[in-house]
């Protein structure tokens, strides 16, 4: 491997030009298929297999042209204190209102409130319901600007008038500030590390060239593959943390080497031969892990976890071709280490150098390794004790900001009809096999009104066929509570019984079973996707590592990561704590995908860590030195860019915090917090601590086994080969003249 990347890292370097030329048309051919694609549509979310998504497919062949999947929209008036809706001068208004609602081109129907009994008890809150033959994220502005205006115009008679319902969930705009925010840190952060404008203009360079080609691709493909906006959003959060800390850790590596008396070209090939090798590794775990998403069996998670593992495998080839080519141009722009100091004529001999923090810091652990383990295990336990409270759910209405109107139209009616109204069920019965499909409804109906929670229950309504009904159940609690999980839980146990008597399917759907299903469905999926994950990285790790320990250590390690993260995320979201600090204005259960989400993306960004500096220690104890002169060597060269790469996913993903949409703020926190435990507890603290107690023993390998496996060399050993000193190709010297 490492003999490879160094060949390939040295013919970029020479061939700078074609190489250049090679990403800069990619970049422009994505460019343009992303301009002239057609505008997506909206992403279809479905859940095979779950009982509500079976539900909804019987509705769409039992009720034709019901438009079962179109979007809508529900205005809801309250009265001026002292008044009623019913009230001549406000049901007036109401009236014109629908009456101009049912003129819109996409419009199937609206709903009367005084016809349909949708007033309140005391009479001061109402509300109507569009819905339109299209789902809501494919509406015309058009008609979404009719329903605002329609509002608007209600508003001005001196009624409370707000708008919820899918019909305006426009596509999101991605938070541009934040990610700004992210490059303006990311980018201090190189110059500091790298001590040079050139250098860190580099990995920024090429990350933002990278997520360009990803992104852009994503976007041509969106209206092929139904790929969402959450999908771009991925791709380019972890495109950039990756694509600027791959690249950050082979300049790195360049500088060390012209540092060490090499010349340029030699230097760009050693570095990717050894820097890139583990760049390689790093980003095969984090390919593993989005890719593993796939097992989950939802298409939206699978068509993200794809997406952004594509991106990363751009930003790792970037990283080693690309980067090599710039370092051809950049000349001698990039100094090596310590170069300033040499101008300056303060450079201090090895032993007169003061240790740097790095050193400092590997030597402190090994003499303390117990207490320094203890500390870090036991403060993120701490910390992770919120994740067993952990209440999952998906965001609605009800997890918007205040300032919203579908904010306040959720409440009114909270107010108005009890807060199960935001999240009513719809029973399917299938009646089509049974002798008495009325009798069937009726008995369902009927065992429904008994249940605990339940607040309405509507008559059953049937198909022209005869053979299906729909029930809308009302809960008395609100969608994401308990209780209306264990009403749903309920109702299709009933639904089995009823089934044995009348030959009848009961299934229940609508959106909160659908949320419900979804959360289940990724709760039975986290153990089998965690062990698929773990289990390919850790024999990927055996390979890169030779070892058996190590790997292990660093997949405990992340299990510590991504439950102190889960804790915090709990603590913020969930309890409410230091909510404010980052805008979180109503807590509520922690998004379904969340906990999957995390491991999947945690797990590979953690193992980048360990890949870039167990890999230098790996590298110095084959060249000869003891586990604890390993340790300190390996901390030596890369604790300072390890800890600056990840202050700069730290950077990257907290800018999404700014972010309006929920999901997007909560991914951004939990992977901005996740890098930290990890980057900074786990790898920093606890790895050197394990692998200074574990002596020679963490890098034990049965013989049989180091037969049986390849030999990546990863630490570059087969380049003393190829050492800047020998015998030169006469075309490479005349390059190296011409440069």
């Amino acid at each position: 491997m490492a003999t490879f990347l160094y060949k390939l890292g040295r013919l970029a370097f020479r061939r700078r030009h074609f190489v250049a030329l090679i990403w800069v048309a990619l970049l422009t051919l994505a460019g343009v298929g992303a301009a002239s694609a057609p505008a997506p549509g909206a992403t279809s979310f479905s859940i095979p297999g779950t009982e509500a998504q079976k539900a909804f497919d019987l509705l769409e062949q039992r009720f034709p042209g019901a438009s079962a999947d179109g979007g809508t929209g529900r205005i809801v008036f309250k009265a001026p204190e002292g008044q009623k809706m019913t009230d001549a001068d406000n049901k007036a208004t109401v009236e014109k209102t629908v009456k101009e609602l049912g003129d819109g081109s996409e419009v199937v129907s609206v709903t009367d409130p005084f016809t349909t009994n949708a007033v309140s008890k005391d009479g001061t809150v109402a509300y109507t319901s569009v819905r339109y033959d299209a789902p809501g994220m494919e509406l015309k502005d058009s008609t979404r600007d009719a329903l605002e205006a329609a509002a608007d115009e209600a508003q001005a008679t001196g009624l409370t008038v707000d708008v919820g319902g899918d019909a305006l969930q426009a596509a999101a705009e991605p938070g541009a500030i934040g990610e700004v925010i992210g490059l303006a840190i990311a980018a201090v952060v190189l110059v500091l590390t790298l001590g040079s404008l050139v250098a860190a203009g580099l990995p920024l360079l090429t990350a933002i060239i990278g997520v360009g080609i990803g992104v852009s691709t994503i976007t041509a493909l969106a209206n092929a593959l139904d790929l969402g906006d959450t999908t771009s959003t991925l791709a380019l959060m972890i495109g950039l943390a990756v694509g600027i800390d791959y690249a950050l850790f082979i300049v790195s590596r360049y500088r060390g080497e012209l540092a060490d008396g090499r010349d340029r070209e030699e230097a760009a090939g050693r570095a990717t031969g050894t820097a890139g090798s583990a760049v390689v590794f790093a980003g095969l775990t984090v390919v593993i892990a989005l890719a593993g998403l796939s097992v989950v069996g939802v298409p939206m998670l699978t068509k993200m976890g794809l997406a952004a593992a594509g991106t990363v495998v751009v930003a790792v080839l970037i990283a080693l071709t690309m980067i090599p080519a710039l370092l051809g141009y950049a000349g001698k722009k990039v100094r090596p280490t310590g170069e300033k100091r040499k101008r300056r004529g303060v450079e201090k001999s090895e032993a007169q150098a003061k240790p740097g923090m790095g050193t400092r810091w590997a030597s402190f652990v090994i003499r303390r390794p117990v207490a320094v383990l203890l500390l870090g295990v036991v403060g993120l336990g701490a910390i992770a004790v919120p994740a067993t409270q952990l209440e999952l759910g998906l965001p609605d209405d009800g997890s918007q900001p205040t300032s919203t109107t579908q904010r306040r139209a959720y409440d009114l009616l909270s107010e108005g009809f009890g807060p199960g109204f935001n999240g009513p069920l719809m029973i399917v019965v299938d009646a089509k096999d049974s002798d008495d499909p009325k009798a069937a409804a009726t008995t369902v109906t009927d065992g429904i009104k008994g249940l605990k929670d339940v607040a309405t229950v509507t008559p059953a309504a049937f198909n022209k066929a005869g053979d299906t009904a729909t029930i809308t159940v009302i809960p008395d609690s609100k969608p994401s509570s308990v209780q209306t999980e264990d009403l749903v839980h309920a109702i299709r146990d009933q639904g089995t019984d009823v089934e044995a008597d009348t030959d009848a399917r009961v299934l229940v759907t609508g959106t909160t079973a659908m949320n419900i299903d979804f959360s289940q469905k990724l709760t039975d999926a986290l153990v089998p996707y965690l062990a698929l994950v773990v289990g390919l990285a850790f024999l990927l790790l055996i390979v890169v590592f030779r070892s058996i320990l190590v790997p292990l250590k660093a997949a405990l390690g992340f299990l510590l990561s991504v439950l102190a993260a889960l804790g915090a995320v709990v603590a913020v979201f969930q309890w409410g704590w230091l909510g404010g600090l980052i805008g979180v204005e109503e807590t509520g259960p922690i998004m379904s995908m969340m906990p999957i989400f995390m491991v999947g993306v945690v797990f590979g960004l953690a193992m980048d860590y360990e890949v870039f500096l167990v890999t230098r220690m790996r590298e110095a104890h084959v060249h000869g030195e003891s586990p604890s002169q390993a340790i300190v060597t390996g901390f030596r060269h890369s604790a300072r860019v390890v800890a600056a790469a990840a202050v700069i996913m730290m950077a990257v993903f907290g800018g999404f915090i700014s972010s309006s949409e929920s999901m997007i703020k909560m991914i951004g926190f939990g992977l901005a917090i996740a890098v930290f435990f990890d980057a900074f507890v786990v790898r920093m603290a606890v790895v050197p601590a394990v692998l200074a107690l574990l002596g020679k023993k963490a890098w034990w390998l049965p013989k049989w086994l180091d037969r049986a496996l390849p030999n990546v060399d990863v630490e570059g050993e087969g380049l003393r080969a190829h050492d800047a000193d020998g015998p030169k190709d006469p075309d490479e010297e005349r390059e190296l003249v011409r440069v």
